[in-house]
């Protein structure tokens, strides 16, 4: 089974990563850009088969490991 897991800053949290982007796009002459924030995308092959237990698995892992969960979100999407 694949795990998607998209991590991204919460709300309120400064991004200063998100803000460099931002500011090398409007340099790069994009206009009508609002605003930028920037986060990670890991994907996971795991050899589990339920999907319930595989979400677990994954939820621990992010709560663990993979997202800094005091400012950090985390999603995850399942195929397989």
């Amino acid at each position: 089974m694949k795990a998607k897991v998209h991590v991204t800053l919460k709300p309120g949290v400064l991004d200063p990563q998100g803000k460099a982007v931002h500011h090398a796009l409007e340099s790069l002459g994009f206009a009508g850009i609002g605003g930028v924030r920037q986060g990670k995308y890991i994907e996971l092959d795991v050899a589990e088969t339920d999907p319930a237990k595989a979400k677990v698995q994954v939820e621990e892992m992010c709560k663990k490991l993979l997202a800094n969960t005091v400012i950090e979100n985390f999603a995850i999407d399942l195929e397989g």
